[in-house]
């Protein structure tokens, strides 16, 4: 490893790791080429596997030694620092062993994704990046092959949303879309059924959906709060809710994605 041991937090060398809340992070202007902050040795493992290259690693002395495996073969700097330096220049309590800096990776074309796939999640307009994680996991845990997300939707690598999914945003193919005309007619070309899985009078319960799936399903649902927009609706081919109790008319997306995936595995 080649280590470079800071005590200063005004250091221009952890640019990339300075003041990392949630808000900021959705702000920061990324340089070219893209970046990511991964948190904890296990996702930082977890990203390397993917195929992602780290900038730089951030690190405390306690946990430096743990690290000797992981990034024994990168070349990148790993930041050794104060306990006092990593909080100030993160603006959290750093205490999940390492942050890295991370090159994002390009994107791949929709129809790359979707060749092999027989189940897809669609994430639409989600703007809390917990949500997305989660979504995430739960694609990865139960059986989704694919997941994409809209213009608008917040990101899968953010901070929060890779912790959230413990990683498998690096597992599960992904990829963001500019214009839904365009993600339909490549969905319809290449076979999927829409599944709008939202609140509607003429709604399909999940489990009647489920015992019936076509060959091929893209799984979409909505933002928190509003949930799908006209041009989804529109576009689905089933609307499809999930049957609730106690008089509490629907889950939090994420739940829903999971309940929705479980039920759709066959």
């Amino acid at each position: 490893m080649h280590i470079e041991h800071v005590a200063n937090a005004a250091d221009p060398r952890l640019a990339d790791y300075r003041n990392l809340t949630d808000t900021a992070l959705r702000r920061v202007q990324e340089p070219a080429g893209g970046l990511y902050i991964a948190e904890s040795a296990k996702v930082i493992e977890r990203a390397i596997a993917a195929g992602h290259a780290p900038r730089s690693v951030l690190t405390q002395q306690r946990w430096l030694a743990g690290l000797e495996r992981l990034l024994g073969g990168i070349d990148a700097p790993v930041y050794v620092v104060p306990d006092s330096v990593a909080e100030e220049v993160t603006g959290f309590a750093v205490h999940r062993g390492a942050l890295a800096s991370m090159h994002r990776p390009g994107q791949p074309r929709l129809g790359d994704i979707l060749r092999d796939a027989r189940t897809v999640l669609v994430l639409e307009d989600l703007i809390e990046h917990t949500n997305v994680g989660a979504a995430f996991r739960a694609a990865a845990g139960l059986g989704a092959d694919a997941v994409i997300v809209t213009a608008r939707c917040a990101d899968p690598l953010y901070r929060r949303s890779v912790k959230v999914s413990m990683g498998t945003v690096f597992q599960v193919p992904w990829t963001r879309i500019d214009d839904w005309d365009d993600a339909l007619r490549t969905l319809r070309e290449s076979g999927f059924e829409l599944a709008a899985l939202a609140l509607s009078d003429d709604a399909v319960p999940l489990d009647a959906y489920a015992a019936a799936r076509p060959e091929r399903v893209a799984l979409v649902l909505g933002t928190e709060g509003d949930g799908l927009s006209r041009t989804a609706l529109d576009a689905a081919d089933a609307v499809v809710t999930i049957p609730m109790r106690g008089g509490v008319d629907s889950l939090n997306v994420a739940s829903a994605a999971a309940v929705a995936l479980w039920a759709l595995m066959s």
